[in-house]
């Protein structure tokens, strides 16, 4: 036990090292980190390797094609205006009243299938023209804007490192995503209440060529506060690449919960709520909005890519995909280095005995995954990596901490919302695309996203003492 608790804590210290000090690459931090854990394990370089090899397989095999099918929708999110659409939906919905929640629900809702950087990208100028045109303080859009979408990064599968951590655990996905939205989102709206004050305090100016030719609406009329553009799409066709993926795998898990095994509802419902087969109907989604609004869409995707495409065929079919993979790739990649170090300490004999030494100091089993996701993503900044490294040592443990693999996931992904910082892409991202400062993005998306955590956290904990999660 004493070796691998060693092999873990000196592989953990070498990868944030790697990471945080000498700013290596994730993947190689992650496959030196495994290659040194095999070795003071006592594993020859060989079976190491392989084992590396093997986790690194299972998991793109796994979560692989759903990463890739994610981004194509974020392409047709993109090109169609169906974030816009989103948008506008939550401005009519509040009456034109607390305004970020409008972006922030889209931004909700658009991260769950969508890379949380992307999401960034594709809302913050929504975010901006908001700002700009009722005078909201950018305090306020910013941060909660930013944090919905980390929720659903760090919570609600199909997104890519929520989804690698289910199915390392081998939680039932459906219910991973309903408990996930059901904490993600009392942890928003809790932190909304909390802090939305306080935020609204700061009237610092939007992203200038966010609002270039943007006026202030001339009344508080929500009509006015619509952001004007012909041709966009309906809100259900503009949320049906996003939502019905994750219907449909909702249903998959609840078929498989009420139906008999021969049922030929269960039997169909769990072919389309297969979560590939589901996200690729989310993508035929995507494609048909194309359809539906043709002009539009290649007159923004030439904008966005700078081409002069003018098949539409050629840009769902040759463009985006292209555009999809090269977004995909570094999340693909990073995944799966992640699987493969979490292969070698899974498939540990020790690692069986950790829970037990855990139990055996009386340290409460439902905060464990919590504390080591909130460690792991301190650490190391990448939620996927995090969570991953997080997932690799729960496992062994779930019997002792007496906890479910569903349970385990959504308190791993509550964990890596708490200290999100400097060795985060995603911070980085949120400084830019929102015009903040180092301090104001400690404010808006560390500090703001460390209460929610801790709400998320708090909501977890209960549902799991009432014996529901």
């Amino acid at each position: 036990m004493t070796q691998f608790v060693l092999a873990i804590i000196i592989s953990i210290a070498v990868l944030v090292f790697l990471i945080v000090k000498l700013n290596v690459h994730p993947v190689i931090s992650l496959f030196v980190g495994g290659m040194l854990c095999g070795s003071i394990l006592g594993n020859s370089p060989l079976t190491t390797i392989t084992t590396i090899a093997n986790g690194f397989g299972s998991t793109l095999g796994s979560i692989g094609m759903t990463i890739i099918f994610g981004s194509i929708i974020a392409c047709s999110i993109r090109d169609s205006g169906a974030a816009k659409s989103m948008v506008n939906f939550f401005i009519k919905l509040f009456r034109g009243k607390n305004l970020e929640l409008s972006t922030g629900m889209a931004a909700y809702i658009m991260s769950i299938p969508v890379f949380g950087d992307v999401t960034m990208v594709l809302i913050s100028p929504l975010c901006a023209i908001i700002s700009k045109r009722q005078n909201k303080p950018m305090g306020l859009m910013a941060s909660m804007t930013i944090l919905p979408l980390n929720l659903t990064h760090s919570m609600v599968p199909p997104t890519p490192g929520i989804l690698a951590v289910s199915v390392l655990l081998g939680a039932d996905l459906g219910l991973v995503i309903l408990w996930g939205i059901v904490c993600s989102l009392i942890a928003y709206l809790l932190t909304w209440i909390l802090m939305r004050g306080w935020a609204a305090k700061d009237y610092y100016p939007p992203k200038p060529e966010y609002i270039e030719g943007v006026e202030e609406a001339k009344s508080d009329d929500y009509h006015d506060l619509l952001i004007q553009e012909e041709g966009l799409p309906n809100v259900l066709a503009a949320m049906s690449p996003i939502l019905l993926p994750v219907i449909l795998i909702a249903l998959a898990s609840f078929a498989d919960m009420t139906m008999a095994e021969d049922d030929s509802i269960r039997i169909f419902l769990d072919i389309i709520g297969a979560r590939n087969i589901a996200m690729f109907i989310g993508v035929i989604c995507g494609w048909l909005l194309a359809v539906a609004h043709k002009d539009k869409t290649l007159a923004n995707y030439n904008q966005t890519s700078g081409k002069s495409e003018k098949s539409l065929f050629q840009m769902m079919f040759n463009g985006w995909v292209s555009e999809a993979l090269e977004v995909a790739l570094i999340p693909l990649i990073v995944t799966g280095f992640g699987g493969g170090f979490a292969q070698i300490i899974k498939d540990a004999p020790a690692a069986t005995q950790l829970g037990d030494v855990v139990a055996a100091t009386g340290f409460p089993g439902f905060l464990v995954p919590f504390v080591i996701g909130a460690a792991m993503e301190c650490a190391v900044g990448s939620r996927t990596t995090a969570g991953m490294t997080a997932a690799g040592l729960c496992l062994p443990m779930l019997d002792s901490l007496g906890i479910s693999p569903v349970a385990c996931a959504v308190m791993i992904g509550a964990g890596t919302m708490i200290v999100s910082h400097v060795n985060d892409s995603g911070w980085w991202v949120s400084m830019s695309m929102f015009n903040m400062d180092a301090p104001r993005t400690f404010k808006y998306n560390t500090l703001v996203g460390g209460v929610a955590g801790v709400f998320a956290g708090i909501a977890g904990i209960v549902f799991i003492m009432l014996g529901v999660m």
